[in-house]
């Protein structure tokens, strides 16, 4: 770890970590006599954040920070790659996604040509109990089948509304915890919100990235609400709006939303938020989430 900048324990740096988070900095703060210490894994993190701290520093209203204010003024193009450098670095697998989701969109036209990317469908497994279909994947192959609908989107709107939660959340989550534990949630939620979508409907026409997303916002509700010092940038009205735009979707569009997925992605998403802030909480006696305790 780099040690960035030593500041006194009076200043509020709880907006500034979270800003840095946003912008996928990975960074910890930390007291030692009598004084806040930023760290960074990097130097070149180590100084973006310098950067970013002196522009904070500036403003003399330390709770009405802009983002944009933060990243300095003018267009530096050294420092916008390293930005995107680090900003993959600290985020590879909400990257990845959004870079396999992109490349499936192009071969498939955006749902219009299916044959390129007829694998991706959830496989044909029975469907009549939850039972029945789990013994019927016999195989890695056929487990990795079941996640593959993620990467399907039908239509513009579908994909740019996926990938920018799915960037906004992700790139949080990654920084926030360990990388494992991210993967985790994704396959979790993938795998529930996916299977409940093809019992609901008895058939593999579907996908999208949307069952994935409400796990990320059910996820970060609950680590926001239990553990607020974590710093994630999710409010109880952000999280009412998915709500109301779930329900709105089941309303008006029921017959072209993929319902079961959205509602099943985020209860598994909850209910895994619950069992990570009840294994920091009981377990390990924090509550602060951070890499430093799951590696």
């Amino acid at each position: 770890m780099i040690k960035v900048a030593s500041l006194p324990i009076s200043v509020d740096l709880q907006h500034f970590s979270q800003t840095l988070l946003q912008q996928g900095l990975d960074h910890r703060i930390n007291e030692e006599s009598g004084q806040q210490v930023i760290w960074a894994h990097s130097e070149t993190e180590a100084e973006l954040i310098r950067r970013a701290l002196l522009a904070w520093s500036q403003q003399e209203d330390r709770d009405e920070v802009p983002a944009d204010n933060l990243q300095g003024k003018g267009f530096d193009p050294g420092l916008s790659l390293l930005r995107v450098i680090t900003g993959f670095r600290n985020s590879p697998f909400t990257w990845l996604l959004v870079l396999v989701c992109a490349a499936v969109a192009i071969l498939s036209s955006l749902g219009e040509r299916l044959e390129p990317v007829a694998g991706l469908f959830y496989p044909l497994l029975p469907s009549d109990s939850l039972l029945a279909l789990l013994a019927g994947i016999d195989s890695p192959g056929v487990f990795l089948k079941t996640l593959t609908p993620i990467f399907l989107h039908f239509g513009e709107l579908h994909l740019i509304f996926n990938m920018l939660w799915l960037w906004y959340f992700g790139k949080q989550l990654e920084a926030l915890q360990a990388k494992w534990l991210f993967c985790l949630l994704v396959v979790v939620t993938a795998f529930v919100s996916n299977t409940t979508q093809y019992l609901a409907i008895a058939y593999n026409n579907f996908g999208g990235m949307s069952g994935v997303v409400y796990g990320l916002v059910g996820y970060a509700w609950v680590i926001r609400t239990f553990m607020p010092r974590s710093g994630l940038l999710l409010n109880n009205t952000m999280f009412v709006f998915f709500v109301v735009a779930l329900v709105a979707m089941e309303i008006l569009a029921s017959s072209l939303i993929a319902t079961a997925a959205h509602v099943s992605g985020l209860v598994s998403g909850l209910v895994v938020g619950f069992l990570v802030v009840a294994f920091y909480r009981l377990v390990l006696k924090r509550e602060v989430m951070g890499k430093s305790a799951l590696r």
